[in-house]
């Protein structure tokens, strides 16, 4: 895997990575992406899980102007670069990084 630095990216992808690393745990729903791009809109809505006695906060890397990339953000933003538009329904987020998400494609 060909490692990949946070500062590299597009605003719009770092933007979502940080987005990530704020909610830490919780999950992302209607995220676009256009040309590639994710885009939060007005119906994108953050839905954080609150963990009692756990981490709760935004993930200490939150605070690094770059790193390299963990393999879950890579294969999101290969996900993006494959499809090129298209929608995330729900976009799950564990320790700050994408962990499952869900599509709604049309069946025709």
């Amino acid at each position: 895997m060909e490692l990949i630095h946070k500062s590299s990216l597009s605003l719009q992808r770092q933007l979502l990575v940080e987005t990530l690393q704020r909610v830490n745990f919780g999950r992302l729903e209607h995220i676009r992406f256009r040309s590639g791009q994710p885009e939060l809109h007005d119906d994108s809505k953050i839905v954080r899980e609150h963990k009692f006695s756990a981490e709760n906060g935004p993930r200490p890397e939150s605070d690094k102007s770059d790193f390299t990339l963990k393999r879950p953000l890579v294969e999101l933003f290969q996900y993006f670069d494959q499809r090129v538009d298209g929608e995330i329904d729900v976009l799950e987020v564990k320790h700050g990084l994408p962990f499952r998400m869900i599509v709604i494609e049309p069946a025709a």
